[in-house]
């Protein structure tokens, strides 16, 4: 245990996938935690992120005392994950880590498993973590009983939102260990306002192209409200498991000349690319995607899942009933009708961004978090 609040940390993060906001947010918390001189590593799957995640990883790597180390884990149980255990434990081993902290179910699921020593502490961010797999399916049923197992063996838990903390107690259990809310946070960079490019579509989507972010749900409205008279265009920014699918549902809609795909970009050149940015999700609990534009005074809707409701606090009158089309139909209309009201709620809401959703918070609160709970021990 360190001996004062001010002693540097040795600490470790450990995630499957290093992609979308959960590497977004190990990055920003690493590099944050790395600035106040704390020693600091990261763990990651190697069979996806591609070039992206490679390049991430690398950028940060000269900052890492930890360093960066890659191993082969599966999203669903595998008969591999005995072994890419095995290899984590021995790196936990070598590195000796005082802070132990998994991101995500499969992450959260290894480190609970990984023994610790009498100095060290486990520390858990779901991310959605089991959440997001169905309780009626196998990898569902197996995560959700497994992280009840296991999960008092975890020191901290560490929650985005109070949806996800809520959720979890609810489905999972409550957990023996400290359990506290940390808000992701943005960097001071991304209040700078975004420039609407010259050739913006009415709508913008910006984010990966996987079910639960409901990118297809968002192509159903502009069929549906073009159908009824309003010719919106769209542009997709992103890509993911579904790109073939979402691409075939614009061409069987005809709509490939209202709806462009310009592949992966960065959030804030996606922003730019439509004058209303709409997030579909079917779920989500604190996505980076909601608070990034809101810090750039980008116009938005959002469905009201999740944690979502928790960014845009008294302004709910931007969000929408999840995985409804009509409904996303129905919000873009008022939007559009009312854009005075649009553009004066994202300034209001940039100014709640600025408040409560700070990068440096949020480092703060995860460090403030990792002394409590060796306080407890």
């Amino acid at each position: 245990m360190p001996e004062t609040s001010s002693e540097p940390l040795r600490i470790l993060h450990a995630v499957r996938a290093p992609v979308g906001g959960i590497i977004r947010h190990i990055l920003d918390v690493a590099n944050g935690q790395v600035d106040r001189g704390h020693h600091v590593g990261i763990i990651a799957d190697s069979l996806t992120g591609g070039a992206r995640a490679d390049a991430l990883l690398a950028n940060i790597a000269p900052r890492l005392k930890l360093g960066v180390h890659r191993l082969a884990i599966h999203r669903q149980p595998h008969p591999a994950d005995l072994m890419a255990w095995l290899k984590l434990r021995k790196l936990v081993g070598e590195l000796k880590p005082q802070v132990l902290h998994g991101h995500g179910a499969k992450a959260g699921v290894f480190i609970n498993l990984t023994p610790r020593g009498d100095d060290a502490i486990h520390v858990y961010t779901p991310h959605g973590g089991s959440l997001h797999f169905p309780p009626n399916t196998l990898a569902g049923a197996f995560y959700s009983r497994l992280e009840r197992a296991l999960m008092d063996r975890i020191d901290l838990f560490l929650f985005e939102s109070i949806f996800a903390r809520d959720t979890f107690q609810r489905v999972i259990g409550k957990p023996a260990g400290l359990v506290r809310c940390v808000f992701n946070g943005v960097t001071a960079r991304e209040f700078d306002p975004i420039t609407v490019a010259g050739d913006a579509t009415d709508l913008v989507y910006v984010g990966e192209f996987r079910h639960i972010k409901g990118a297809d749900l968002l192509v159903d409205a502009v069929a549906e409200l073009r159908a009824n008279g309003t010719p919106v265009t769209l542009t997709l920014a992103g890509d993911g498991e579904e790109t073939a699918t979402i691409k075939a549902q614009v061409e069987r809609l005809g709509l490939t000349r209202e709806i462009r795909f310009i592949g992966h970009v960065q959030a804030r050149h996606g922003f730019a690319q439509g004058r209303l940015l709409v997030v579909p999700s079917r779920g989500d609990s604190m996505p980076y995607v909601v608070i990034e534009a809101a810090a750039a005074g980008v116009p938005m809707i959002a469905a009201n899942i999740g944690g979502i409701p928790e960014i845009f606090g008294p302004h709910h009158d931007a969000l929408f009933t999840a995985n409804a089309p009509s409904a996303i139909a129905a919000a873009i209309t008022a939007a559009m009708a009312n854009s005075d009201a649009t553009l004066a709620r994202a300034k209001a809401l940039r100014e709640r961004i600025f408040l409560h959703f700070s990068q440096n918070s949020m480092v703060e609160g995860v460090i403030a978090g990792y002394r409590e709970a060796f306080a407890k021990r």
